[in-house]
């Protein structure tokens, strides 16, 4: 796929960097010299310039990309102009990082078709680790769902899900069980699958019913 990222700071960069190493075109763009001169290795192309200006993206093609990241760094004004003329142009796909709500909010206004919040989700992401051990990893969903990844509870070890009774008890799925030892994954697993130390669960649910899960004692059944 075609990239381009514009605006790189510490997160750009590292987009722009893991997006080439996956092996995707990347054009990665910056008014900061220095930052490009950085990128100029680990991109397709590294471009200095101000991305704020409509002559300036139809200069480099960027109509041509499959997906724009928009990550202008502490600029509200540069980054709201530049997903503007993203937008007027015709990019389909315009991802842009917000630095708080308001801000989200004008983004989504002039055309960003999805806008993120790295600071905010890591914080979140790092609030429910601190609070429940277990936690490894979180995804959101739309309409209050989250997928939740955990590892196995003392509680739950030696136990089968059938006796667990998640989906009763807390209305939530466990859609499959990575194991180590032997390394697999288990999708969808089975009633009498037995919970062994060593698994790891992931589990779909509303977040009111897994923070009632969360707040029991190391996720006690």
């Amino acid at each position: 796929m075609k990239f381009a990222v514009i605006g790189l700071g510490s997160f750009g960069s590292y987009v722009a960097k893991t997006l080439y190493e996956m092996g995707h075109e990347v054009v990665a763009i910056d008014e900061n010299k220095a930052r490009v001169d950085d990128l100029k290795n680990l991109a397709t192309r590294a471009i200095h310039m101000d991305a704020a200006g409509k002559e300036n993206l139809q200069a480099v093609g960027i109509t041509d990309m499959d997906i724009v990241v928009v990550s202008s760094g502490p600029s509200m004004e540069s980054s709201i102009l530049t997903t503007l003329f993203l937008s007027e142009m015709g990019v389909e796909k315009i991802i842009a990082k917000a630095l708080n709500e308001d801000h989200a909010k004008i983004l989504d206004a002039v055309g960003a078709t999805e806008v993120i919040y790295p600071e905010k989700d890591m914080a979140i992401k790092t609030a429910l680790r601190l609070s429940n051990p277990n936690i490894l990893e979180y995804l959101p969903l739309v309409s209050g769902l989250r997928v939740q990844e955990i590892a196995a509870p003392e509680k739950f070890i030696g136990k089968s899900l059938k006796e667990l009774d998640l989906r009763n008890k807390y209305g939530i799925l466990v859609m499959a069980i990575k194991e180590i030892i032997p390394e697999r994954t288990t999708f969808m697993p089975k009633a009498d699958f037995v919970v062994k130390d060593s698994d790891i669960l992931i589990i779909l649910g509303e977040e009111k019913q897994l923070k009632k899960l969360d707040a029991k004692k190391s996720l006690n059944p």
